[in-house]
This record gives C-alpha cells, structure tokens and sequence, in this order.
C-alpha cells in the first residue's frame, strides 16, 4: 500500500501542509514537529510523489547523458556515475549514443524532443562552440575537449597534464623509445591532440628527441585499432621500448599484438594507458593508467546541471576541473 501526505499528517497529528514543508526541506518547522513528522515518514515508509511534484515545477524530472560510444568502457562507467548521481537528486537519466554524429548530436542539443528532458549532459564529438551558442532552452553541462570555454558550464581534466605525467612516469623507469598510440588529425581529435601534446612536453623534459615514427595514428579508440597500431609500430622496424596508448582500450589491442609477436610486458616494452577501465585491473599484465575520478566528474555535472535547471541560465559559463591519479600497475612495474 502506497501511503500519501495525508496518512502522515494524520500519524504526526500535524497538518498536510506542515508535512509538505518537511518534505520539501522547507526550515521554518519547529524541531520537535520535524522529529515527528520524520518518524512518521519512517513508519509508514512514504515515498514523495516526484512525478507530481516535477510536473507542479513544470519538469519532467528526466536529465539526458549524450556520449559518442557506449562501446566506450570509460562512458559505460561514467554513465553509471551519472545515473547514479542523478538519482540523489530524484532524477531519471535517459542515455543517448550519438557516434560522434553532427545530425544526432545536433538533436540532443536541442534537447531530444520538446518537454521531454530537464537538462543535458553531453559529450560532444562534431559539435563546435559556435553550434552550441547558437541552440536555446535546454540546460546544458559539457563533458570532454571538444568545445573549451563555450557557452554552456564544463566538466574537464588536465589532460596535458596527465599525458606529461603518464609519459614521464615511463622515462623514470629507464624507457627512451617510447611510441604513442592514438593521435587523430580530425577536428573530432581534441582529446588525441592533447594527450600528444603531453606526451611530446614529457620527452622534452627528458631530453629525448620526439620522434614521428614513433607515434601511430588511430582512426577510433577501440581494441582493435590499438592492436594495429602496434603491429604497423612493429613491423615498420621501429622498437620502442615503451608505448602510451591514448586510452585503455587501445593499450588491451596492443597488448594483444605485443603477445603474440612473442615480446614480453613490461621486459621488452612498458605499456601504458588512460581512463582507468576496470577492464584494466584484470587484464594480464595489469594495465598502468591514469585515473581520471570519474564519480568526481559525473557529480560535478550533475550538481552543475542542477544549478542551471534552479537557478540563473544566463550566468556565464564555469569550467571545473576533475581530479586524476596515476596508477602505476604491472604493465610497466613488473610483478
């Protein structure tokens, strides 16, 4: 049995209004009526109606997360965060996959379909800056390198940074040749030319020559595009000692290709990757990583989103910066 406001009121001997104000946090209830009123709410397990209070608000209560590739582990768990930050809050997350696609990310954007979705969080691939001032009404919270300091507030992490970081953790065990897998010459390519540009400063640091042979382009981050990268690496007659790839999935290909052309990890070549996928922490070797806090980054969205769907939407746009870590493991440690 499903209990409303008015069996609660009638269990705290308060009235309906009173109730409502406790469950909508409202301050002026006097301390000894709350206490009751909450272990009223305790006994008879009620649950607020959200639907109608969205729909009183004009809201439907349902937020968007729109990622390029759910074939992505990193925006599998990412989503999970979402959803689950979402859910603090008494929202549904509806899930979209866009593929990198202009149409469909240009659909999402204007926010799906109208008075469907409350705000957005979105992961852009096709869409500029310029695309997104020009769409009106839907709040919007960015995710990723794709559009920096555009019109909507945005969730990033240092990814220069992070390379630089990754890439000089493979210089101090000893690694001079170090190859990176991952780098894209496309407009869509914002996270690749980061990473590169990280990876080069690191070498730059060290005193060690970039060098273009060493760095293997890939059309998209999956598995098999980072096995084939490194075997064009292999068989080209280049020998790195080391390789970053440019996100963990690409490091499980090469790692692939490393094993079966017989040359041990971390021995013969250190393996590297970045985001932190679980899929990581169990591959053999243990893939090292750089940890972006994704919790942190789908939290700092949504209470982002929360804000612009509240309160002022004609602030200027906020950047946020998420934490990272390295996470040294046996692909470059050994066991």
């Amino acid at each position: 049995m499903r209990h409303r406001l008015k069996d609660v009121a009638e269990r705290a001997g308060v009235s309906v209004k009173t109730v409502s104000n406790v469950v909508n946090g409202y301050v002026h209830v006097r301390p000894d009526t709350r206490a009751r009123v909450e272990e009223a709410i305790a006994e008879l397990n009620y649950r607020p109606n959200l639907s109608a209070r969205n729909l009183r608000k004009g809201r439907t209560g349902v937020i968007a997360l729109a990622v390029p590739e759910l074939d992505i582990p990193y925006f599998a768990e990412l989503a999970r965060h979402v959803v689950s930050a979402a859910a603090d809050l008494g929202w549904t997350v509806l899930i979209d996959q866009t593929g990198g696609r202009r149409e469909q990310e240009r659909v999402v954007a204007a926010g799906i379909t109208d008075h469907l979705i409350d705000g957005l969080i979105f992961s852009p691939l096709a869409l500029t800056a310029d695309d997104l001032a020009n769409l009106d009404g839907t709040p919007m919270v960015l995710l990723g390198e794709r559009v920096d300091h555009g019109p909507a507030d945005h969730v990033v992490i240092d990814n220069v940074a992070a390379a630089r970081e990754i890439t000089a953790h493979l210089v101090r065990l000893g690694r001079r040749r170090i190859a990176a897998i991952g780098s894209q010459r496309t407009p869509e390519g914002a996270s690749a030319r980061l990473r590169l540009a990280g990876y080069a400063a690191a070498l730059d640091e060290a005193g060690i020559g970039y060098d273009e042979a060493l760095v293997a382009p890939a059309p998209a981050w999956h598995r098999a595009d980072g096995a084939a990268a490194m075997r064009t690496l292999l068989t080209s007659g280049v020998r790195p000692d080391a390789v970053f790839c440019f996100n963990d999935t690409l490091a499980l290909g090469a790692l692939r290709t490393l094993h079966e052309a017989g040359l041990r990890v971390p021995e013969d070549v250190a393996v590297a990757g970045f985001d932190d996928i679980e899929d990581g922490r169990f591959s053999v070797p243990t893939l090292t990583t750089i940890a972006p806090d994704k919790e942190r980054i789908a939290r700092l969205a949504v209470e982002l989103l929360a804000d612009r769907i509240d309160g002022d939407r004609t602030a200027p746009a906020r950047e946020l910066s998420a934490p990272y870590l390295l996470a040294p493991r046996e692909s470059t440690e050994g066991r």
